[in-house]
């Protein structure tokens, strides 16, 4: 057991590592031997688990979405899937971003070459389907207007999400990423609100914060009732506390 979670332990770091550089320069520019000094891992525990820089590039897409700490349900549907945009901008700035979250989004918005073979549709799939499932649910609760279309709503504000925040990095180096994306909200909202639930929401941008806060408090808590209930433990030391390990060997 202790073999395996820390061959485990060792993938983490590795995934950390390639998506830091991956933020750092793209996917065309990075190399393994980036990987490996930015990992302190040997190149014999990285072609462990990794192949190529292709199947690392991949796995950090995948990890992209399952690395965003779940947002406690709200009361209402649009307030959560507000309160994602801004965790999901909390944690793509430069003093508070996760590795994993900008390295995989910097791989999915950058178009690369057609011979890389990355499929990019992953990540951008799975927040389609994650943001049309809340609206899906905030319609059915009537939070948003009767007439509107949930399926090509999802699509907007992906989309739209996904320019703000190339914009911000370019301007400002996502430093205003969070200004960006409440202002986004505030006014794509009303287009889809109903009045009574439009004038509840809350788009302030520090709210990323506190999102961030009781994110964490709720995946700690879900973990210690893991262990409690299968009477053992798993890893659930942060991707970013990973890269802090002493290099080992799987």
């Amino acid at each position: 057991m202790a073999r395996q979670e820390r061959a485990i332990r060792t993938r983490r770091a590795i995934l950390v590592a390639a998506a830091a550089v991956f933020d750092e320069v793209g996917y065309e520019a990075a190399t393994i031997a980036d990987v490996l000094k930015k990992s302190g891992m040997t190149k014999g525990a990285l072609y462990f688990h990794f192949t190529s820089k292709e199947e690392l590039a991949q796995a950090v897409l995948a990890e992209q979405v399952t690395s965003l700490p779940r947002v406690p349900d709200r009361e209402l549907k649009l307030q959560q899937s507000l309160d994602e945009a801004l965790l999901l901008a909390y944690l793509l700035k430069q003093d508070t971003g996760d590795p994993i979250i900008q390295g995989g989004v910097r791989l999915t918005v950058d178009q690369g070459s057609p011979r890389d073979h990355l499929n990019r549709r992953v990540p951008m799939q799975a927040w389609q389907d994650h943001t049309e499932s809340l609206f899906e649910q905030a319609k059915v609760r009537g939070e948003i207007l009767p007439h509107a279309d949930v399926a090509p709503l999802a699509k907007l504000f992906v989309g739209a999400f996904t320019g703000v925040q190339v914009l911000s990095r370019i301007m400002t180096g996502r430093a205003d990423l969070a200004e960006r994306v409440a202002d986004l909200y505030r006014h794509l909202m009303p287009s889809i609100a109903v009045p009574g639930v439009l004038v509840r929401l809350d788009f302030s941008p520090q709210r990323g914060t506190q999102v961030y806060e009781e994110a964490v408090k709720l995946r700690d808590a879900e973990a210690a009732a893991t262990v409690e209930r299968t009477g053992r433990s798993r890893p659930t030391e942060s991707l970013t506390a990973s890269l802090t390990e002493s290099p080992q060997n799987h």
